[in-house]
Formats: C-alpha cells, structure tokens, sequence
C-alpha cells in the first residue's frame, strides 16, 4: 500500500509580491502558483497570514505544511521582511494554515536548497569550469538587495547558512573603483543614507542607478536615471549606459571571485534575482570572466569553478519545498 505524499504551502515573499503555491514533497505544482500584491494586503493592516488563509480558501486545499521564504533576515525562527512591517514566526502561520510542520527561511537560503533541483534548461552557463557532484556550491542574488551564500552538502540535503554579505564593502582595486566607492559615498550621504560603499550600492537594482549616475559624472553629464531606465538606454546603445554596464560586470567580476576564494563553490556558482537575468547579456560583451579569473596568488580562479544563471522565477519555492520535505 503506497502513502500519499503530504500536501504542503509554499510562499516566497519579496519585497513587492508574494509567490504562494502547493507542492507534493519537493515536487512544486505549477498550476497551484498564484502571485498577491503585498501593498494591498500592508495597505489594509494585513501580513503574510492573510495571504495564505486567502489562498487556502480561494483554492479549498487541506496542508500538512508551510515554508515560507522572506526577503529579511530570519533570526531565531523569526523572519522581519526589509521592505515591510512584516514579522513572521511559527505560530503565525500554524494559525493561518493549520499545518503542523512549519518552516521560515530567508529567501537566499531558499535558493540555496533548490540549486540541485533546477531543470539544466533553467540555467545559463555564463562562465564554463569544472563542477564536482556533491561539492559546496555558491548562490549569489543580484535584485532588489543583493545577498550571497554557500550551500553546503550535509546528510539528508545541504546546509545553506544565513548571510547578509550584500553590506559588505564593495571591492576596491583601481582608481576608478575608488572614485566610485567615494561617489558613492557622497550620494547616499547626500540623500540622508549611512555613506557607506557596500556591494549592495552597486550591484542590486539601485547599483545600476548609482553606476550611471557615477559614470555620467566621469563624463560632466547629468545622471539621474533609474536603473529600469538605464536598461533602457543601454538597448538603445547610449554610452553613458554603456560605460555603467561595463562598471556593473567589472565589479561583480571582483565580488564573484572574492566570494569564491572565500567558499570554494567546486559545485559552481549559481546567480539569481532580475538584475542577474537583466545584466547576463552582457557578461560576454564586458567580459566578466576576465574579471573573475584575474590572476592571484593561488590558481584556484584560473582552473576552477563554474558560473550560470539561474532562469527559473520559482526556485524559491522548490528550495522551500526541498527543505521542508528533509525536516520530516
């Protein structure tokens, strides 16, 4: 006699909507995934509770768990979302779905437990190595925030530990990156922010937006495009926009082989998030593996590692789906 697999919920929460699906172990139905607009549900003085009791009602499904992955750190089971005045913790969502396993992860570390899961057809090799099975791999999200962290093999699934390395400060390695690091500096100070340089004000969506704002600069033009509109203008062949996707590839060049001598992802490195899908065209163009296999003492960047992007919008999910199949 076969048992059915447990019915479970799955949510991944950004800053703008909320993905919810069901998933029968570690395999995510797509038909079940339904996106909510999370400023609907702030604006009437709801959370992420509200999102699943509706979606439960709406689609009359009985789960037996949630997981839930938050764009926000997660400490001791409880997740605070960045962009919102979401708490989220176990007994909230026991109480919105009834189910009796539970699971809060970060978003990262939801990725981080989908990479094995992935269809190869969702994944663009953007820079070819070697990859060992089995071998700690690399997720690094490039969005809205920006963010990295290994994900490790351990029994029964990989460990993908907590990380807000997004805030750590940006490479500096030539003139012209210590200009932009002060520029930068100078903008957020001038916008009230903390003046501080860090990844996160470079490589995410607003980076894109400091990077031309920095190279229009260099040029004595006037800046003030949106990182939407420099995409935008960078189709168009403008070279202000040019020079600011060049800047984007140089520096995520430095940050991929720093992060990859600090975790030795002989299982690859894996980019997630819409700036990575928006800036993989021109990796080649920029040449992005130069900057990654740029000589240094050690040879590792030279001989070893892989980098692909992640094309898959539901990875999240399936990492949710992964991990909370392993807590059984």
């Amino acid at each position: 006699m076969t048992t059915a697999t447990p019915l479970v919920i799955l949510a991944d929460i950004g800053g703008t909507n909320t993905r919810v699906a069901l998933a029968d172990g570690t395999a995510l139905r797509m038909d079940t995934v339904r996106r909510f607009s999370n400023a609907e549900y702030h604006a009437r003085g709801q959370d992420i509770a509200h999102v699943l009791a509706d979606y439960l009602a709406q689609t009359g499904a009985s789960v037996s768990g949630v997981c839930v992955a938050a764009a926000g750190p997660v400490q001791d089971g409880v997740a605070t979302m960045t962009n919102l005045d979401w708490v989220i913790d176990a007994p909230k969502l026991r109480a919105a779905t009834g189910a009796t396993r539970v699971a809060i992860l970060n978003d990262l570390q939801a990725q981080g437990q989908a990479l094995e899961h992935i269809p190869a057809a969702n994944l663009r090799r953007v820079i070819d190595g070697p990859v060992k099975p089995g071998a700690s791999m690399l997720v690094v999200g490039l969005g809205t925030g920006v963010n990295a962290a290994p994900a490790h093999a351990v029994a029964g699934g990989r460990l993908v530990p907590p990380s807000e390395c997004g805030h750590v400060t940006m490479a500096i390695r030539t003139e012209e990156d210590f200009r932009l690091a002060r520029f930068v500096e100078a903008t957020l100070k001038a916008n009230g922010d903390v003046p501080h340089a860090g990844v996160e004000e470079v490589l995410a969506g607003r980076g894109l937006a400091n990077l031309h704002a920095f190279a229009a600069h260099e040029r004595g033009q006037p800046g003030g495009l949106n990182s939407a509109e420099v995409l935008q203008a960078l189709a168009a062949g403008d070279a202000t926009a040019v020079e600011a996707a060049r800047l984007y590839v140089h520096v995520l060049g430095q940050i991929l082989a720093d992060l990859a001598l600090i975790h030795l992802p002989y299982g690859g490195v894996f980019l997630i998030g819409g700036m990575s899908r928006a800036m993989a065209p021109h990796f080649q163009r920029f040449n992005l593996e130069a900057a990654f296999r740029e000589p240094r003492r050690v040879d590792l960047l030279q001989k070893d590692f892989s980098v692909s992007v992640v094309e898959d919008d539901y990875a999240a999910l399936t990492g949710c789906a992964v991990f909370l199949n392993g807590s059984v």
